[in-house]
């Protein structure tokens, strides 16, 4: 659990879509407009949460996380280079993002940056992913006996409701 996770809504395993292995749905408890830079990092904590499962429990990865991979990677971009939340280069925004709002898609990135820079954006994206990374070890590590208990309960439902996931985790941690 991270500070400002938004509480889980259903859990499952089952595999939806293309893209999608099994999913965790989140709902927020109120509206929000914006977010902070903890919630930012706590949001890529839980992206990569699925990956540091498959570290710890398999001692390998999988392309399974691809997709939350990738989703972590531009949260991390976008607080550098968007909203200025990099010691190291400021607060300041890289690069200018033409978007076809009509249309909701984001066009091609203008790079209005040296090369120095761009490496900068590159190391400061990477740091903010590897220590939310590290800090996902840490709890998952530390709660083991919950992670072994939401899977076992995932295999035996395929599908399961927040408040299930709550009665897990509490029951785990009493053990």
């Amino acid at each position: 659990t991270v500070p400002s996770g938004e509480p889980v809504h259903k859990v499952s395993i089952i595999p939806r879509g293309i893209a999608a292995l099994g999913y965790t749905m989140q709902l927020p408890v109120d509206e929000k407009f914006l977010s902070t830079e903890a919630e930012l990092k706590d949001q890529i904590a839980i992206l990569l949460g699925g990956r540091v499962a498959e570290e710890i429990v398999f001692g390998d990865i999988s392309s399974g996380a691809a997709n939350d991979l990738e989703r972590a990677t531009e949260i991390a971009h976008s607080m550098i280079t968007r909203l200025g939340m990099s010691k190291k280069l400021g607060p300041l925004t890289y690069g200018k993002h033409q978007e076809l709002q009509y249309l909701g898609i984001q066009g091609q990135e203008e790079r209005n940056f040296s090369e120095a820079t761009a490496q900068t954006i590159d190391e400061e994206t990477r740091q903010i992913i590897e220590e939310q990374h590290q800090e996902v070890i840490a709890i998952l590590t530390e709660k083991r006996k919950v992670l072994e208990a939401l899977a076992a309960r995932l295999e035996e439902k395929e599908v399961i409701s927040g408040e299930e996931v709550k009665e897990v985790i509490e029951t785990a941690e009493i053990q």
